[in-house]
């Protein structure tokens, strides 16, 4: 080996050692803000597992003093939930117990807990009444948001930037402050406890958000896309579904999800505006009463039952909600 070739092996050592130091220095940053965002997400994730526990705790285990963290399963409170049950006297209880084989798990779960299954809750109903609702209304808030998110993006609209600021006043409103003129209007147009008039009004309230969200992404996508397109002879309609429907999935995808979440969880209007037709699981899951007292479990397992489809619809969308690509490189 030359003098040469050693001093060239011994540089490249010496350039090398800092990468090799910086690299490492930049996976223990890594592994701690990995390690810190694991233990934020368990911290914020103790009122779900909580609830979720409590679902499967008998009516004893859910008011126990202190709180059991350990207990035996129990469908307890998805039956109290989905059935309507009436308290079994001495004599028929010791009747039911005879024949107690014959009985199916539903109906001894019930007879273990003192109670005779009579027929089947509201609560199927009206979580059929949220999806109905809130589906409706995300469908038409984000379609409607859509057109007029673009032709606010691609159009010269005379006194854009006050309609827009408009649009968006309409979000701050309280939905409290409106909800007895409207449900005198319902009244008085035969809309109240009806499907469409709750997802007429859902879609008021969220074609703001689904606006304002919209139109950001649009305004990311370059304007040569769709000249572009124009000039290889597709319309404005064929490029508007070729070319910026395609690249806003993403900004879809999240309205989607943002206007599905309000819809589904909203409280004050479903209280106020339905009864018994189209009334949705939030006001009614609170007020689940039972023998006594409040059916905590019934409770715990009709939240664990409504949360479950909007987990089902955020992670079908989830590889849509990050954005994987970069709007605006194009070469000039």
């Amino acid at each position: 080996m030359t003098a040469l070739e050693g001093t060239s092996r011994q540089r490249s050592i010496t350039y090398a050692a800092p990468v090799h130091k910086v690299s490492r220095r930049a996976r223990v940053i890594l592994a701690i803000r990995a390690f810190l965002t694991v233990i934020v997400a368990l911290i914020m994730l103790i009122p779900v597992f909580w609830m979720a526990t409590t679902a499967f705790k008998s009516r004893a285990d859910a008011v126990a003093v202190p709180p059991k963290v350990f207990f035996k399963p129990t469908l307890e409170g998805f039956v109290n939930l989905l059935a309507e049950r009436s308290v079994l006297a001495q004599a028929r209880r010791q009747e039911m117990q005879a024949r107690r084989d014959e009985l199916s798990w539903i109906q001894r779960i019930a007879l273990d807990a003192g109670t005779e299954i009579i027929g089947v809750s509201q609560y199927v109903g009206r979580l059929r009444n949220s999806v109905i609702i809130a589906g409706g209304s995300t469908v038409l808030a984000v379609l409607l948001g859509l057109l007029s998110a673009y032709a606010f993006s691609r159009f010269n609209v005379p006194g854009s930037g006050d309609l827009l600021f408009f649009i968006l006043s309409q979000r701050m409103l309280p939905a409290v402050v409106v909800t007895i003129p409207i449900f005198l209007m319902y009244r008085r147009l035969g809309l109240h406890d009806t499907h469409i008039g709750m997802i007429l009004l859902y879609t008021v309230f969220n074609l703001s958000l689904s606006v304002w969200l919209l139109k950001g992404f649009i305004d990311e996508i370059p304007r040569q896309y769709e000249e572009a397109a124009l000039v290889d002879g597709y319309t404005r309609l064929q490029a508007f579904r070729k070319v910026v429907l395609p690249n806003a999935l993403t900004g879809i995808a999240a309205t989607t999800v943002f206007c599905l979440i309000f819809a589904w969880n909203e409280y004050a209007f479903a209280l106020m505006l339905t009864s018994d037709r189209a009334r949705t699981p939030p006001p009614s899951i609170p007020a689940k009463l039972g023998r006594g007292g409040i059916e905590w479990a019934a409770i715990a397992a009709g939240s664990l039952g409504f949360l479950i489809p909007v987990v089902i619809v955020t992670f079908a969308l989830r590889r849509y909600l990050l954005r994987g690509v970069t709007f605006g490189a194009i070469r000039q």
